[in-house]
């Protein structure tokens, strides 16, 4: 934990002022503060915002850094999945190294915390887990990362899977996952009741994978939520995608969309351009805490993406077709703070007394720093200052 005094900036795009930092939290904000022997940064007017918050990726899969992968191929879900699994070793996708070098570009774009998702497979076993917490212990103190204990290859069609999640969760995974129950398991009772069972056991939230749209996705929803309020578990279940919560039938979404608020759902989306996604405005209209993501960043999968959580609230922007400042506002609210609650991370906020976790922004307006493609000028977690103009400067750790 740091003390710092960072003058001459604007929280949330407000009035010029300066911010003292004690022990790792912030102590005070006004006008010519004095920081006593703490270290002084001059932010020279720009935005503070709270740190940006990654809520949905795969460290574990980036191929950034490696040289280019031209294997990349079409067809459904399933290939998809079977073509990185079976890559991974001939590939030599090192995990502590991949997901060292897109964690470290996110904490230079302003992030301050990370969930990502870890392949748990009966091929690898937990050495993509293993890879991830290295990285996790290496980054402490820089950004906060939350693992989550991944069956990418399937649950119930893969069997020993479950008892792999059981020792992940047991040795330092932080969140039950899970992967389309009804299309990809294709049994969703024993795949959503093996999942809440583990939940229960071990004492953790819930992250699941819906990708099945339509009537289908609605049908595996309503299993979700009949177990949520089942177990007590409001508040402590996540759906990644809900692109079942993007279909045309308006009346049918609204009323999957009122459940899931009142039981506490956590609605994590990446505005994917090939989906049907869930209306971000819709979501916090009725209350629903809802964070962003980026996904996969040039992986196997696919060649898109930046590690760069600004970028992708741009993405999430264009695909809920948001123009006015206020759905901007909104849009990087599910960036910073929004994006923090819904991974469980509370009071992540410029105000006294919270963590100091921030960066710096350019732009004349919240909105404009939306859009505003530009290095971020300094990031700040716990107090320290991690990187400065979109390069990492914390000490002790590197680029690999």
């Amino acid at each position: 934990m740091s003390n710092l005094l960072i003058k001459n900036l604007r929280p949330m795009a407000g009035e010029l002022c300066d911010i003292l930092v004690r022990n790792g939290k912030i102590a005070a904000i006004g006008t010519g503060l004095e920081g006593g022997d703490a270290p002084v940064e001059d932010a020279c007017g720009a935005i503070a915002v709270p740190g940006l918050v990654e809520a949905h990726t795969h460290l574990d899969k980036t191929l950034w850094g490696m040289p280019w992968y031209d294997g990349r191929k079409g067809g459904v879900l399933q290939d998809l999945v079977d073509n990185e699994r079976n890559s991974r070793i001939p590939l030599g996708l090192d995990v502590h190294r991949q997901s060292m070098r897109h964690a470290i570009q996110l904490v230079e774009t302003g992030t301050s915390h990370i969930r990502s998702h870890a392949d748990i497979d009966t091929d690898h076993g937990l050495t993509l887990l293993e890879g991830k917490i290295r990285t996790r212990d290496a980054l402490a103190g820089v950004v906060e990362l939350q693992i989550v204990a991944f069956p990418q290859s399937g649950l119930m069609v893969r069997p020993g899977t479950y008892e792999l999640l059981d020792e992940a969760l047991a040795n330092g995974a932080d969140v039950v996952g899970g992967l389309d129950p009804s299309s990809f398991d294709r049994d969703p009772k024993a795949s959503l009741d093996a999942t809440f069972a583990l939940a229960v056991k071990h004492a953790k939230p819930i992250d699941i994978h819906l990708h099945e749209a339509g009537e289908l996705g609605a049908f595996t929803l309503e299993m979700i939520m009949e177990r949520t309020r089942a177990h007590g578990l409001q508040g402590l279940v996540g759906i990644s995608h809900a692109f079942c919560l993007g279909m045309p039938d308006q009346a049918r979404v609204a009323r999957l969309i009122e459940q899931v608020a009142a039981l506490d759902i956590r609605i994590f989306s990446t505005g994917a351009p090939s989906a049907s996604c869930p209306s971000l405005q819709h979501l916090c209209a009725a209350g629903v805490r809802v964070g962003i993501g980026c996904d996969g960043i040039r992986d196997t999968w696919g060649p898109w993406g930046q590690p760069d959580m600004m970028d992708r609230a741009r993405i999430v922007g264009m695909k809920n077709k948001m123009r006015r400042d206020d759905e901007l506002e909104l849009l990087l609210h599910t960036t910073c703070s929004g994006g923090a609650d819904a991974i469980g991370v509370p009071d992540h906020a410029l105000t006294i007394g919270a963590q100091a976790d921030f960066t710096l922004v350019a732009g004349e307006t919240l909105a404009h720093a939306v859009v505003e493609q530009a290095p971020r000028p300094m990031v700040v977690k716990s107090g320290r200052v991690v990187a400065r103009n979109g390069k990492l400067c914390a000490q002790g750790v590197s680029m690999p």
